[in-house]
């Protein structure tokens, strides 16, 4: 029998210091990643394309606009998601990032299922999300929670983007 950690979602609060190094450390993580399997791989979050680097040196600034999303495991984050502000009735997820050891726990799907409820909250039809073609697993769990594959709105290639109709947000749990 394995134990099972309780893992928290909330929203972030704008410059609430109690959790911008944690957030900080996601989205670092997120994009030294995202440029390394770009093929365009930095030492550290200092050597990152500009755009990048100021989400990680100030996400406050970032994302101001939008809501965050964290996953948190105590007082940990662990997991992070950006939900755009509406526009023409539908937001985008983007930035989605679990600590590599708690992969396959339900931290993605549970930042998901909140962002589809905040989605819900505040009247959008459609959520909307790219994600680069080799992240496989990443869209096999879009997929499973309705996600589906559209013609793309970004002009960058190896881009998937996909949609999902938010009425049956609620219906959307995360796993435990």
């Amino acid at each position: 029998m394995t134990d099972r950690r309780e893992i928290s979602f909330v929203r972030r609060r704008a410059q609430d210091p109690s959790d911008h190094d944690g957030l900080a450390a996601l989205l670092a993580a997120y994009h030294l990643q995202t440029q390394a399997e770009k093929g365009e791989a930095v030492a550290d979050a200092d050597r990152l394309p500009e755009r990048y680097r100021a989400e990680v040196l100030d996400p406050d600034a970032a994302f101001a606009d939008d809501v965050v999303l964290l996953a948190l495991d105590g007082d940990a984050a662990v997991g992070c998601l950006v939900v755009t502000a509406p526009a023409d009735g539908r937001c985008e997820v983007k930035r989605l990032w679990t600590v590599p050891e708690l992969r396959g726990q339900g931290v993605a799907s549970g930042l998901v299922a909140a962002a589809l409820s905040h989605a819900a909250d505040i009247g959008v039809d459609t959520v909307r999300l790219s994600v680069w073609q080799w992240r496989t697993d990443a869209i096999a769990l879009y997929e499973r929670l309705g996600f589906n594959a559209t013609e793309s709105w970004d002009g960058r290639g190896r881009l998937v983007c996909m949609e999902r109709a938010v009425q049956a947000a609620r219906a959307v749990q995360p796993r435990h």
